[in-house]
This record gives C-alpha cells, sequence and structure tokens, in this order.
C-alpha cells in the first residue's frame, strides 16, 4: 500500500519519522513516500525530495522557490502517475495546502496531522481545509473545538513531544562530556532550524551572551546546531567562544538555567522540560510589515498561547538587541527565586496538553483512516488534468 507523505520542517520531519515507525509496527504493508528529512528518511521513508532546502522563515528568495517548485512538480508527477491510498500532510502549510486541493482533484484522501495556525493568521485557509482534508489530526488542546466550528472533521490526539522529549544524562555527565562545569551558571543558545534564523539571531545571542559575562565571568553557554544546517562562518565564529553541540537538545534544555531561543517549535519542548527562556523573533522588514497586518493572536509562543499569558518573554525584530535579551534574561540565570516561578508556571503546559501516547494515537488513527478508505477504482487522471 502507498502512502505519500510530505513534512516540510525539522518538527515535521520529527513528528513524522516517529508516525512513519509506528504505523508501520501496526499495519507493516503501507510504504510511505515524499519528502522528509533525515529523520523519516532513517525511519524508512522513500524520499522524492529532500526537507532540508525547503523550510523558510518570511518571504523566499528567488532561489528558494526555485527548490519549492522542484519540489512540487517531484509531488505531482508522483501523485498523479502512483495508485495512492491517503496523503499524510504534516504542518508545511503553505506547501501542503496547496497539495491538499491537488489531492482532493485526482481523488486522494487527506490525512493532515500538525493543523496550520489558521486560528492565528490566513484565515481563508480554513476553506482549504474544509474542503481538501478528510481528516485533521491535532495537538493543541483549543484546536479541536475551533476547526470544529469550522465545519473541519477534526480529532485532537495530544501533542507528540510529550513522547519525545527525552533527556537522558544527569547534569553531572552531561557537562563532563562536553567539557563544562556543573558548578556554574549555563545559557543555552537555539538560534532556529533554518539558515535565515541562524543568520538574524545567532550574532545577537552571542553578542548577549558576551554583555552578560561582563557582570558573570562564570558564565558559560551552548548553543545548539539543528540537525540539517549547513556549516558557515557563524558556527566557526561562535566555536571560538562556547560549545556548540549538533546534538543533547533536550540535555541542554533540561540543564540549562535560562535559554535564548528562536520563537518556534523549541519554545513548547522547552517549557515542556522547565526551560525559563527568552524568545527572539526576527524578520526581514517587509516579512515583519505582512506579518503584524495578518497575526490575530496576543502572543507569538505556544507556551504563552496555551496558558493565556505572558510567561516567555518575547522580543520582536528591532527590540532584539543585546541590550533588551540580557535584560530579559538576567534575572532566570541569576536569581533562583524568578527562575523556580517560571519553571513552575511553565509546568502547567504539560498539564493542559493531556498525557503521552500522542504518537500511538495518531499512528492508530491513521491506520484506521487507511484500512477505511477504499483503493481507486480506476487509474488516476494524467498529470495533464491537473495543471
Amino acid at each position: 500500500m502507498k502512502v505519500l507523505i510530505v513534512a516540510g520542517e525539522e518538527s515535521g520531519d520529527l513528528y513524522g519519522a516517529e508516525l512513519i515507525r509506528r504505523v508501520r509496527e501496526i499495519y507493516p504493508g503501507v510504504i510511505f513516500y515524499g519528502i522528509g528529512g533525515r529523520r523519516m528518511r532513517a525511519a524508512g521513508l522513500e524520499c522524492l525530495f529532500p526537507a532540508e532546502p525547503l523550510s523558510v522563515v518570511g518571504l523566499p528568495s528567488l532561489s528558494q522557490l526555485r527548490l519549492l517548485r522542484e519540489a512540487w512538480q517531484s509531488i505531482r508527477e508522483f501523485l498523479v502517475d502512483q495508485p495512492l491510498r491517503a496523503t499524510v500532510l504534516i504542518d508545511f502549510p503553505g506547501f501542503n495546502l496547496r497539495l491538499a486541493r491537488l489531492c482532493r482533484r485526482v481523488g486522494v484522501p487527506v490525512f493532515y496531522y500538525v493543523a496550520p495556525q489558521v486560528w492565528a493568521w490566513h484565515r481563508r485557509r480554513i476553506k482549504t481545509l474544509r474542503r481538501c482534508v478528510d481528516l485533521l489530526a491535532v495537538v493543541l488542546p483549543f484546536e479541536k473545538e475551533f476547526f470544529e466550528k469550522e465545519g473541519v472533521r477534526t480529532v485532537f490526539v495530544g501533542h507528540p513531544l510529550l513522547d519525545l522529549l527525552r533527556p537522558t544524562l544527569s547534569r553531572r555527565l552531561f557537562c563532563e562530556i562536553v567539557g563544562l562545569s556543573p558548578h556554574h551558571p549555563l545559557l543555552g543558545i537555539f538560534p532556529g532550524s533554518r539558515p535565515s534564523e541562524v543568520q538574524r539571531l545567532l550574532p545577537t545571542f552571542l553578542e548577549t551572551y558576551r554583555l552578560l559575562r561582563r557582570d558573570h565571568p562564570h558564565l558559560q553557554a551552548v548553543a545548539v546546531k539543528a540537525g540539517g544546517l549547513p556549516e558557515d562562518s557563524l558556527w566557526e565564529e561562535a566555536r571560538k567562544e562556547i560549545r556548540v553541540l549538533s546534538g543533547y537538545q533536550h540535555e541542554v534544555l533540561r540543564h540549562a538555567e535560562a535559554a535564548l531561543m528562536a520563537s518556534g517549535t523549541i519554545t513548547l519542548e522547552g517549557a515542556l522540560l522547565g526551560t525559563p527562556m527568552v524568545a527572539a523573533y526576527r524578520l526581514s522588514g517587509w516579512a515583519f510589515f505582512l506579518a503584524r497586518l495578518l497575526v490575530r493572536v496576543p502572543y507569538i509562543t505556544l507556551p504563552n498561547l496555551i496558558l493565556g499569558e505572558r510567561v516567555v518573554p518575547e522580543v520582536l525584530q528591532d527590540e532584539v538587541t543585546p541590550e533588551r535579551l540580557a535584560e530579559e534574561i538576567r534575572p532566570f540565570l541569576f536569581e533562583t527565586r524568578a527562575r523556580e516561578e517560571v519553571r513552575h508556571k511553565l509546568g502547567r503546559v504539560r498539564e493542559l496538553l493531556g498525557g503521552p501516547g500522542a504518537t500511538r494515537r495518531v499512528a492508530e488513527l491513521l491506520v484506521d483512516f487507511l484500512r477505511a478508505t477504499s483503493p481507486p477504482e480506476s487509474p488516476p487522471p494524467s498529470a495533464s488534468a491537473t495543471h
């Protein structure tokens, strides 16, 4: 049984890999084809196009547009030429909602996992979800009611991060492995999973670290380089001052007194591990102008949205300066009371997301969806019919 699956971002690759493994345990005859990153490929994805070059924050460059077009051509040709049981779409809405429309035209059922954040912006996308998605599996507790009111068949499965966060090393052992002192405060630096994010945030995060060290010379820092990011001069410069790791992300979150982060899924990981953090969000001027017109929620980080209050400081655009970041994060690093207060508040995020088992639940839901989907009685339309 052939199933198309598409994930275009680091978090989607993580969730997709776990989903592929779980589904194949329950239903071994499923073969997954599509777009994914290194984790999905390791889980057995028959890759039609790699996900790493497709991840974009803000407006894509011309080279990124060309890559997106190449990926689209690969997927479109496969979709219209192969007898598929279903398509599984994971987040990545700019690409995947267009693909959902194509699936509807050629008669391939669509299972969407991790909903587009249309409750925050791009409300017009709800029409595509209503018309083209057969089943939507959501991971945030408020999403089920929202989408059902909009006429989308929706199931809340819980958040997969509750299953995937598995720090295993003690602080002493972690510090010994990476060459740090367990007795001095540690700053975690997470500049994002996309090259554009790293370019905009890593230099400022490093300057923030230098500023903090003027008053606290024993402060240590570790930057986590997301999988799939290319090596460049920014990382070379960072290694001259701090540790740069390509693994141990969850250990850094667990053991850092506080962290500087690009706004994204990493903020939810930090919340679930109780990491006091400051989230930064910086786009090109034009992209940020458009975002301000479109965004309809009071916060940009998932922990704050889930809690309904500003627990994680959010620093945006021109305010992302070393001085402002240092001011926001200093209490978390050096004041025990401030650190424990925010950890207590972040603990409510885990309670609101429900218990573990989301990966198992969504896999079982997908298997039931596949079993209920009849194979096509006739071959799909030719490629020319989908232009």
